[in-house]
């Protein structure tokens, strides 16, 4: 009996293995950020605290500067009616290919702070700039966007399979409600 003990003791102690971690998540090669530039339509997100007050018309609008970085102004509609915005300012990580940004919304004063920046990789983009899927490297953020308040499904089909070869949690996309304001 006490052999049978010791025996399941030794197999519950034995370390098990851990499920292989997914790959990288990968970005497209290049991105002209003067075709990117203009407005896009948030077709679906990962919850996140930063717009848990949005209930819907959710935009982005992205604006390249003199001095090489990018103005983002997000703006959305929230559960009274109103439009919130908010406004940050966006560079390049070297090397890129203009596919991975750090965004930052904190005041310009803060911009010295790594914690500020967030990741920004431009995961897919159709052929004519007019959709995009758009996450982080830990796979916790995660947006797919379009030039037009609606997605035809031919597009939403694409963009899902670059979520799901990229190893994020589609379960977790929550579709964004649009008016096409």
């Amino acid at each position: 009996m006490s052999a049978i003990l010791v025996a399941s003791w030794l197999l519950a102690a034995q370390p098990t293995a851990a499920p292989p971690a997914p790959r990288p998540v990968t970005t497209v090669d290049r991105v002209d950020l003067d075709r990117y530039a203009g407005q896009w339509y948030e077709i679906a997100r990962f919850p996140n605290r930063f717009q848990r007050q949005c209930t819907g018309d959710v935009r982005a609008t992205y604006a390249r500067r003199p001095d090489g970085r990018i103005d983002v102004v997000n703006e959305c509609r929230t559960s009274d009616g109103q439009t919130t915005q908010a406004k940050g300012v966006a560079r390049v990580v070297d090397g890129s290919g203009n596919a991975r940004l750090k965004v930052r919304f904190a005041p310009a004063f803060l911009s010295f702070l790594p914690i500020v920046w967030g990741d920004y990789w431009v995961i897919a983009l159709g052929d004519g700039y007019d959709w995009a899927v758009v996450g982080s490297p830990d796979r916790q953020y995660l947006w797919i966007l379009s030039r037009t308040a609606v997605l035809d499904e031919s597009r939403w089909a694409q963009a899902l399979e670059h979520v799901r070869s990229n190893a994020f949690d589609e379960g977790r996309l929550v579709r964004t409600p649009q008016q096409g304001r």
